[in-house]
């Protein structure tokens, strides 16, 4: 009874800033002026060009931090203990700077006027045009989010004993045969949740498409944005676009869990 009593105030917080919000989400989606309808969610058919363009720079950006994040979580998991803590508190430690200030650091570095194109002029290097381009979006996605990929693969990296790999290695595993068939497989549920941590926020995000992006690629965050903040003010089909993306999300994320079955230790002890 008294567990119970201790629970009640995070139920109270859950229904008030979890199912009462989504439940509005829900309630806008399927209403408009003549009460319940499906009008707001087959008008999403006609934005089918964002949806597409959303998920594909998502997991590009995904990919990438996959490909940067898992290198480097594996060094770090392999330093001496004393020197791990430095280097996740410098990798955390852009952070703890504001998202804004961090994304507007990089429209100064990569303007056409910026430090990137003044360091290219001063070697005789041709300038490139890096702003207001999908590279530059990608590029934002994947210097906020990387902190998500590297931290929980540097968690499970950390917990492989030693002494698997040594028996790998023992048993005349090289060291490709090593990582793909004792390193990757223990390594799968960071990989799982590093993977669904960045492609989440990555897939919704409208700050950084707008900042970087310069409006020319317009993600699904910016399209709920632009319903509920911009001029085309309109609520329901916010609500509806805000629906569809989060079953998309509950969709990848079930995909993305039908691969840890909980069977990775024995899995990656076979060589």
């Amino acid at each position: 009874m008294k567990a119970k009593g201790w629970a009640t105030p995070y139920i109270i917080w859950m229904a008030i800033f979890i199912v009462v919000p989504l439940f509005l989400v829900v309630y806008f989606a399927f209403t408009g002026e003549n009460g319940f309808t499906f009008a707001n969610i087959s008008k999403i058919g006609q934005y089918s060009n964002v949806f597409l363009r959303s998920i594909w720079m998502g997991a590009i950006a995904t990919v990438i931090s996959l490909l940067l994040g898992y290198p480097m979580a594996y060094m770090i998991a392999r330093i001496p203990a004393k020197r791990q803590s430095v280097m996740i508190m410098l990798i955390m430690l852009p952070m703890w700077m504001n998202f804004l200030l961090r994304t507007y650091a990089w429209m100064s570095l990569l303007e056409d006027t910026g430090l990137i194109n003044r360091l290219l002029q001063a070697v005789g290097l041709p300038q490139v045009h890096l702003i207001n381009t999908s590279g530059a979006v990608i590029l934002g996605m994947v210097y906020n989010y990387i902190p998500y990929m590297i931290l929980p693969l540097y968690s499970i990296l950390t917990k492989i004993d030693g002494s698997v790999i040594e028996a790998a290695q023992d048993l005349g595993a090289n060291g490709r045969k090593v990582f793909l068939r004792v390193i990757f497989p223990l390594s799968m549920p960071g990989v799982i949740s590093g993977i669904t941590m960045v492609f989440v926020p990555a897939v919704s995000t409208f700050i950084i498409s707008k900042m970087l992006g310069g409006g020319g690629n317009l993600l699904i965050g910016d399209l709920i944005d632009m319903q509920f903040l911009g001029s085309a003010y309109n609520p329901n089909l916010g609500s509806a676009i805000s629906l569809v993306l989060m079953v998309m999300i509950l969709i990848c994320m079930g995909i993305m869990n039908q691969f840890d079955d909980g069977e990775t230790m024995e899995g990656g002890m076979m060589i």
